[in-house]
């Protein structure tokens, strides 16, 4: 397919390079930025084109996905030192995963100088959003997200309407909560089932035809069985995304004893040099918590 025009990825690491795949199997002529160059020299490795700059990228692009690592990052991309120097042509999604509150006041900001700014945390590690599984939880104006609706139609499977923008950020953060509270889950049973002497790739199996099924059963499980932490999607990002969990839920006055709990596993993980491995490595931290007959 050909001719649907441009758009630009500004952050090319697992997610963004996973967009980026997304876009030119629609069809776009896709541009990307990213401040490690041999990441951007990858992208043109997978038929893009790589920018110099977030500016430069600007300038091909009216519609830009933002996929870059926090709150502080997308801030500065749009408005900061590192600003791309958006203007009313420029409609943005931002995909990444920040604080809710920040992300409606950067909104907010944004529209008072013309550009249409769409929340869409994506749901879905970079393996599901490469394969067009991944969703989207859209915060903003219903204006903006008609504006952004074909460019997130080529990234994504799904999307859902949640209200105003800080929504789908805020829907995210507990869906995020969900889905690493079921890998410790799955984990710590596999752990439990490994110590007893079962097989592990049959007892997975079992598990998913059991009543405690769930998707990560399908995208972890057997990366947990096989120990192979090939990152889909880094460890580091866990834990970056639950310690914003805990700043929102202390706002709100939400206690998340379970949450606590994995944040320790995840930091015990990293303590043992695990960050940069996929967030299924959590099952290591089980097995070093077995002691010894």
């Amino acid at each position: 397919m050909s001719g649907l025009g441009t758009a630009g990825v500004i952050g090319l690491g697992l997610i963004g390079t996973a967009l980026a795949r997304r876009l030119l199997a629609a069809g776009y002529t896709v541009y990307g930025y990213d401040v490690r160059a041999e990441r951007s020299d990858n992208l043109a490795l997978l038929g893009g084109k790589a920018c110099a700059s977030a500016a430069a990228l600007a300038r091909q692009c009216s519609t830009v996905v933002l996929s870059v690592f926090n709150t502080d990052q997308v801030e500065d991309v749009v408005e900061g030192q590192g600003s791309a120097g958006f203007d009313p042509r420029h409609t943005l999604i931002c995909t990444s995963t920040c604080d809710p509150d920040r992300i409606q006041a950067l909104a907010r900001r944004a529209a008072q100088r013309g550009v249409r700014f769409v929340e869409a945390p994506l749901s879905g590690n970079s393996d599901q959003i490469a394969k067009g599984n991944g969703v989207a939880l859209v915060g903003g104006t219903r204006y903006d997200m008609a504006a952004a609706q074909p460019v997130l139609d080529a990234l994504c499977r799904q999307s859902f309407y949640l209200g105003p923008a800080g929504s789908g950020g805020r829907a995210k953060l507990a869906v995020n909560l969900v889905g690493g509270l079921n890998r410790a889950v799955m984990a710590e049973g596999l752990a439990f089932a490994e110590s007893m002497g079962l097989e592990l790739k049959a007892f997975l199996e079992v598990m998913k035809g059991s009543a405690v099924y769930s998707r990560a059963m399908d995208t972890r499980g057997m990366k947990m069985v096989d120990s192979d932490f090939t990152p889909h999607a880094w460890l580091a990002q866990s834990l970056k995304d639950f310690t914003l969990m805990h700043e929102v839920a202390a706002r709100v006055g939400q206690e998340l004893p379970l949450a606590t709990i994995y944040t320790e596993i995840v930091q015990s993980c990293i303590a043992h040099g695990e960050g940069q491995l996929d967030n299924s490595v959590v099952i290591q931290e089980l097995r070093r918590r077995r002691k010894p007959k």
